[in-house]
């Protein structure tokens, strides 16, 4: 591509970052970038700012304003600054809790926004080292504080990172702090960001914050006796070279068992992730050393978490002894099931419990909770809604556990963020409930399909980077909006469910109603006769545009696993052949 084919507002933002305020090196690499015969990393860096969307930022590491660097990082941290000052300024004094993840730059970036917060007046606690997502959100509402925020990019590939921030509670931002910061961040110009910080206004948080935090994972437990006999259950566990490599097999100790085994290699912090081409353990590549040493092992479970210890993903041992990897839907079935079955026993149910899902998430999530009189929560996805629940009902109601099909839950409120730590305990505690009740987890998930009827869930995306991409994606869900399938997968459709106009039509009859959610988003929903569903949406991270499909069947027996799972797992590709994905 010639430079005059590069469009003209890229051309005076790179400009921009020469003249401007900007280091030596970044103007050097601006420089490089300028000079390339190719243009297409040029314009991808500076066709558009980095947007602080309504979960932070997330993006490619490098120069430019479409990139995750310090400035960026700044120009964030500085308009978060200006907001908790208006929000907060009747208090004496602000804090935040500052944590990071394993990738390259996180502990730079922390850094800088702690030097930047502690410019701002704002005391900081910043961790010392890597620490899980969660345990972010716990320091929050355990030290009483403003806000904080983490450097991570979840399971995204080795070159993105990202900025989330949260409020008071430990929950991600919501209306109206989001949109407040959003704006205020917009504000922002690199001579506004205060680089120049505070030594005295930074702690430094530790050991005492870890012991603190795993002290309330233990609540978590329902069968500790059970944990006691089943003490040496193997299990492999994985970090992928995150976060979790210290503290999940600490909770595990903790939590009484006594043979976890490690994958040395998957152990090493490293933000380039060696082992795996991406760090998410919904990917069975990620998985592949785990389940080498299990197989090598003969392990009772295997489980692996995310870079920055959110989201976990576990493998089991199907009826022909092959190890299986169990999706996000099945582990919040396992998990929801567990705890209901659990706290029934033990006289823990009182009515006044629930527990949440994501609308995208299984439907099965919804029916346990009916059938068992405990109450359940639809909302966007995304763990800032699921937190947005708890917060609505604090003190009013008790929540028991939630989940998305993103391989996320949250088993205690004392986190208000998705929490791999804890759910790595009680997942092994359950592992170990079922092979005291002669049970493998398979048999267990098993069980759950012939009570209350079997489900088969596929995500399936399409991926258009850039701005072109952007574009494409969202003429997409407009297709969809204005033109919905008529039938999926031989089933006439009966509702479409439109999270932008919050309003639900049955195609059948013409009825409309309304759908309770406090705020719109582009999202649609499809639900056949049959109880098939389809959930589309573009990603809030991600240069995606997702689909969720759910097909349902009745599971008779055992026996008949196989050729259920079968005949569904076909009906999944008849849909995504009807919607042309």
């Amino acid at each position: 591509m010639q430079t005059n084919e590069i469009p003209e507002n890229v051309l005076l933002k790179a400009q921009e970052w020469l003249n401007g305020a900007y280091d030596a090196a970044t103007k050097a690499e601006v420089k490089i970038l300028m000079e390339k015969e190719d243009a297409a990393d040029l314009i991808d860096a500076f066709y558009r700012d980095l947007e602080f969307g309504t979960g932070g930022l997330r993006g490619i590491m490098g120069v430019g304003c479409n990139r995750m660097n310090i400035y960026t990082v700044g120009a964030a941290t500085q308009g978060l600054s200006n907001y908790l000052k208006k929000a907060f300024a009747h208090l004496t004094e602000i804090k935040v809790a500052i944590g990071h993840d394993c990738r390259n730059n996180s502990r730079l970036f922390s850094e800088t926004a702690a030097a930047i917060f502690s410019a701002n007046g704002i005391k900081v606690y910043l961790f010392e080292s890597l620490r899980p997502t969660p345990e972010l959100s716990f320091a929050i509402r355990e030290l009483g504080l403003q806000s904080g925020i983490i450097l991570t990019a979840s399971h995204n590939p080795k070159e993105y990172n990202g900025y989330k921030a949260y409020w008071d509670d430990g929950s991600q931002i919501v209306e109206p702090h989001d949109t407040n910061i959003i704006a205020e961040v917009g504000k922002i110009k690199v001579e506004d960001i205060r680089f120049n910080g505070n030594p005295e206004l930074i702690i430094p948080l530790g050991a005492d914050m870890d012991e603190r935090y795993l002290k309330k994972v233990m609540t978590v437990s329902l069968s500790p006796d059970v944990v006691k006999k089943q003490h040496d259950l193997k299990i492999v566990y994985t970090p992928i070279h995150g976060t979790g490599v210290r503290l999940v097999p600490m909770a595990l100790a903790k939590m009484g068992f006594t043979n976890v085994i490690h994958i040395p290699e998957q152990d090493v912090v490293s933000g380039d992730f060696p082992t795996v081409i991406s760090p998410n353990p919904e990917e069975p590549a990620a998985l592949a050393l785990a389940l080498q040493k299990a197989r090598e092992v003969d392990a009772d479970l295997v489980m692996a978490t995310d870079p920055d210890a959110d989201r976990l993903g576990i493998a089991i041992k199907n009826d022909k002894g092959e190890f299986i990897l169990v999706n996000g839907n099945q582990t919040v079935l396992i998990f929801l099931y567990y705890i209901i079955t659990k706290r029934k026993e033990l006289g823990l149910l009182t009515g006044n419990e629930y527990v949440v899902k994501t609308i995208v998430t299984s439907e099965l999530v919804a029916e346990i909770a009916t059938r068992n009189k405990v109450e359940y929560y639809d909302c966007y996805t995304g763990f800032k809604y699921i937190a947005d629940v708890i917060r609505e009902n604090e003190g009013k109601k008790q929540y028991i556990g939630g989940g998305e099909e993103s391989f996320g839950f949250l088993p205690a409120d004392f986190v208000r963020d998705k929490d791999a730590v804890s759910s790595c305990a009680l997942m092994a505690e359950i592992a170990a409930w079922a092979k005291e009740n002669k049970l493998t987890l398979f048999e267990m998930l098993q069980d759950i399909y012939l009570k209350y009827g079997y489900s088969r869930e596929k995500m399936k995306y399409i991926v258009r980077k850039g701005k072109a991409g952007a574009e494409e994606i969202e003429q997409l869900m407009v297709k969809f909006r204005n033109h919905p399938p008529k039938q999926l997968a031989g089933s006439p459709l009966e509702w479409v469910k439109d999270y932008e106009t919050l309003i639900e039509k049955n195609l059948l009859t013409g009825e409309e109603k309304p759908i309770q959610q406090k705020s719109t988003a582009n999202v649609l929903q499809f639900f056949t006769v049959d109880g098939s569903k389809v959930s589309v949406r573009p990603s809030g991270t991600e240069p995606k545009i997702k689909f969720y499909i759910e097909v349902k069947a009745p599971l008779g027996s055992r026996e008949e696993f196989d050729a259920v799972e079968l005949a569904t797992t076909h009906k999944v590709d008849l849909v995504m052949n009807d919607l042309a994905i």
